[in-house]
């Protein structure tokens, strides 16, 4: 008999949590059907359209949502051995890695890879 007193009291613990539950979310939209004009929009469509435009524009901070689709992507550079003379005469000249990524128009990394494959790095002390 003990196991059909505890099946009783899990069947009524599960009733009470749908009963929560559906509290939960009724409140849940209630808050959600006021944030328009808690924001000043007189209708949800107009509210929805400046919250997919915030969205557009407002990702690309770091810990920022980004957009699922339709984000541009950088193009990826080609190395050329123009582009590798370039960044030995600029290395050589003193100028920092940022900078010649900067003035070559290429990644950091990708100016780090082209120095140690020139050889104009230090290598790792033992």
């Amino acid at each position: 008999m003990a196991a059909k007193n505890i099946l009783k009291q899990l069947a009524k613990a599960r009733a009470q949590v749908s009963k929560l539950e559906q509290a939960v979310a009724a409140k849940h939209n209630k808050v959600l059907a006021r944030l328009p004009a808690q924001y000043g929009f007189d209708d949800v469509d107009a509210f929805l359209q400046a919250v997919r435009n915030a969205a557009k524009g407002g990702a690309g901070k770091r810990g920022a949502a980004k957009p699922a689709t339709g984000g541009k992507r950088r193009k990826r550079a080609v190395i050329t051995a123009e582009t590798k003379a370039k960044v030995k005469s600029l290395a050589e000249a003193g100028k920092t890695g940022g900078e010649i990524a900067k003035t070559v128009g290429i990644s950091l990394p990708s100016v780090q890879n082209i120095k140690r494959e020139l050889g104009l790095t230090k290598g790792k002390k033992k």
